[in-house]
């Protein structure tokens, strides 16, 4: 197996964690937009770490720092079918992130310390 398909697997295996946390009434919730923000954000933090900052493998981007709109228009191009991911595109549906959503979520991780935004010397 490659690093590649290990880390797709154990991604996998943490959205599956995840979506077992999360009951079935709430799944449903979340299809019709019910869902909150912060456990939208917290699904986000399963692969990406809870700020962004600690990706769960080596080939996950880490958000923390990266611009705004940048995050918000990967999101909607995972929705729309325009960039593919075999995770990412399920996750983005089967959250029913919004246009709303998606600022937001871009503003929280723009707003969060990455590499980008460290100030090393």
């Amino acid at each position: 197996m490659n690093t590649k398909m290990i880390s797709s697997l154990v991604c996998a295996l943490g959205l599956a964690a995840f979506t077992t946390l999360v009951s079935a009434e709430q799944a449903a919730a979340a299809a019709d937009n019910g869902m909150s923000f912060d456990d939208k954000l917290k699904a986000c933090g399963a692969c990406h770490g809870e700020k962004g900052d600690k990706p769960l493998a080596p080939d996950y981007p880490m958000l923390a720092g990266q611009h705004a709109d940048y995050i918000t228009q990967s999101l909607k191009n995972y929705r729309d079918g325009r960039r593919t991911h075999p995770i990412m595109s399920m996750q983005v549906k089967a959250l029913g992130l919004t246009d709303a959503d998606m600022v937001k979520l871009g503003q929280y991780f723009a707003g969060q310390t990455g590499l980008t935004t460290l100030n090393i010397k």
